[in-house]
């Protein structure tokens, strides 16, 4: 359990501000210099030579092709898939069995529920204790630099912690959609980690019995909602960070990007696939893989024109079990770049200090090398 159970101060709604007609943020949320999205090269780069940002993209894959009968499209689309989650850490999944109405009408639905009045979504205020519900922070630092997003948490798996009580009651057809949903997106993340698992070179079941298996495994959406901004060159949508969990599976916003993925020193604008969903490699993978495949750092931008919502479901191990690089993967050329540590030990980090790069995952590597 976390040690904090209120916020530091206030907690301010970004969307209200939004609303309030201001011509300038507040200070608050303004970044410093070095991490402001107008900075496409990160201050570490030796060189002030820009990518194309208009051509590059994440690497697509086809799921029909990973399940093919044809052994040599499988092979080939196991192979994209493999050298996707080495090279990037990201890639965008299609043909991937979730209905592409279902899709639409989950974001459209939680993008009324953003619109309700306040004192509607007032009512499921979320506390640091557990995160779940209606929130606009993450970390509990007093005077911490804010990031221009609002959110809503909620936990979906296992079914010992999903409580449909704290998921929204407006829109009426919402608590509905969302377990439908949920259902079909916790589907795709184990048909995705049985490819993991292959390509690691294990039977494709050992990264989800590594997780606690089927009906243990965590599962979490959390729903961003991305407010027009005034100044969208001074702040971010979300900060710099890798995802704390197994592996994230998001649904993009159909109209407006936003998602920029650390490639090298520069920051990618993700364009997403229609109907496609994004996945990335978190930090439990990159360390059950001792570092084989690595979770990247990504941020969001906002922009002065229109709102954004997008969908992140986090596929999670099971949060009491200690988590560590597998025993086939590590050797005397390669030792054990982690020690032991169960999901939940890890999570308390981004919980208390807010989306920190890849901070964490850095430190245990040092931690470890260090015993």
């Amino acid at each position: 359990m976390l040690s904090c159970q209120a916020w530091p101060e206030p907690v301010v709604r970004v969307q209200a501000l939004a609303e309030s007609g201001l011509s300038s943020i507040p200070s608050r949320y303004i970044k410093p210099l070095s991490q402001r999205p107008s900075t496409n090269t990160l201050p570490s780069a030796q060189t002030h030579h820009q990518h194309d940002h208009d051509h590059a993209n994440i690497p697509v894959i086809d799921m029909e092709q990973l399940f093919s009968k044809n052994e040599s499209v499988r092979k080939e689309g196991l192979k994209k898939m493999a050298e996707a989650c080495s090279e990037w850490g990201f890639f965008q999944v299609v043909n991937h069995g979730v209905s592409h109405d279902l899709m639409k009408s989950t974001r459209e639905l939680w993008r009324d529920f953003f619109n309700q009045p306040l004192e509607v979504k007032e009512e499921y205020a979320n506390s640091p204790s557990t995160y779940e519900g209606y929130g606009s922070r993450l970390g509990v630092q007093k005077g911490a630099t804010l990031d221009w997003s609002d959110y809503f948490f909620l936990h979906y798996m296992p079914l010992s912690v999903r409580n449909q009580a704290k998921w929204p009651a407006f829109p009426s057809s919402l608590r509905k959609v969302i377990a439908e949903y949920g259902e079909g997106v916790v589907k795709l993340g184990g048909r995705i980690l049985q490819m993991i698992s292959i390509n690691l070179g294990f039977k494709e079941d050992y990264l989800l019995n590594a997780f606690g298996g089927e009906s243990e495994i965590g599962a979490c959406l959390r729903v961003n909602f991305y407010p027009k901004c005034p100044q969208p060159d001074l702040t971010l949508g979300l900060s710099p960070h890798s995802d704390p969990g197994g592996m994230t599976i998001l649904l993009p916003d159909d109209f407006v990007s936003g998602l920029q993925v650390r490639k090298g020193d520069e920051w990618i604008t993700v364009k997403p696939v229609p109907n496609a969903f994004i996945i990335n490699i978190g930090d439990q993978i990159q360390v059950l893989s001792n570092a084989i495949y690595k979770s990247v750092e990504h941020r969001v931008i906002v922009n002065s024109n229109q709102d954004r919502v997008s969908l992140a479901m986090f596929y999670n191990p099971r949060s009491d079990l200690p988590i560590e690089p597998a025993k086939e993967l590590v050797t005397e050329e390669r030792p054990a770049l982690y020690s032991a540590m169960t999901y939940d030990e890890y999570r308390l980090y981004i919980r208390l200090n807010g989306a920190c790069g890849k901070t964490q995952v850095e430190s245990l590597t040092s931690k470890s090398s260090s015993q």
